[in-house]
């Protein structure tokens, strides 16, 4: 089957555009491999996203060591969506090309509970920290601590103990054996706290009420769900994913 470049007709949403076509895929009961640039690929079986490899994400195999539990789906699943996250906010032009199922076990997930995940994601990391440089600089460690006290999960101590002022907040997932996202809103809260050395950003303008932080399952009001038209998310599935991130962070 030749090549199929995927774009939606409305592209005011440039990062929702890998989501729509993973959507579009889903309907049409499609299987083969979703390429997204240099970033990585989906795996599809039928519709449904069966893998998905990103370069900015550990693999499964980079995760077994941090987790202790008998569940042995688990790494392939946290390494899935680790990978789908980075994959549905890349800018790069998705094409699909049809060939036979990935080998081996496999979990079928839909486009929504891919881009569910995503947005709640995401609102936890603006929640953290509002500024996305921090996700992909070095991490580099202040030399004073301002405060007195400060209060550490035990990731962030593990980053802080093991950053060298060279690797990215990636790179330390990989090699801590933790997920991406999981070292991603570590390092946020990290830089919050004025642990890490950041770059200067403009205060926010003053205002009488200061508004309040959205909960962290909340999707960004200013984000519609996924079409009403894509399969259901699996919302046991992202309970149990939610629980999982929970343990290792």
């Amino acid at each position: 089957m030749a090549d199929r470049t995927r774009t939606p007709t409305d592209d005011r949403a440039t990062g929702d555009r890998v989501a729509r076509t993973l959507g579009t895929l889903e309907r049409e009961r499609a299987t083969g491999l979703l390429r997204v640039g240099d970033d990585g690929a989906f795996h599809l079986d039928r519709g449904a996203v069966t893998r998905a490899e990103s370069r900015h994400a550990p693999g499964p195999g980079d995760l077994i060591g941090a987790l202790g539990g008998p569940d042995p789906e688990l790494p392939a699943l946290l390494a899935l969506f680790d990978a789908a996250y980075f994959l549905l906010g890349s800018r790069a032009e998705p094409v699909f090309t049809g060939g036979p199922p990935a080998h081996g076990p496999v979990r079928r997930i839909t486009a929504a509970t891919l881009d569910h995940e995503r947005r709640r994601r995401r609102t936890l990391l603006d929640s953290a920290w509002p500024y996305d440089d921090a996700d992909t600089a070095a991490v580099v460690p202040v030399r004073r601590v301002r405060r007195q006290r400060v209060i550490l999960t035990g990731l962030q101590a593990e980053i802080l103990l093991n950053a060298d002022g060279r690797r990215t907040p990636a790179e330390l997932a990989r090699d801590l054996g933790r997920t991406a996202f999981a070292c991603l809103l570590a390092v946020r809260g990290l830089a919050a706290a004025a642990l890490l050395r950041t770059r200067p950003h403009d205060p926010a303008p003053a205002s009488p009420v200061t508004p309040a932080a959205p909960p962290p399952a909340q999707l960004p009001p200013r984000e519609a769900g996924p079409p009403t038209e894509w399969a259901p998310a699996d919302h046991d599935l992202l309970a149990r994913l939610r629980a999982a991130l929970a343990e290792l962070g």
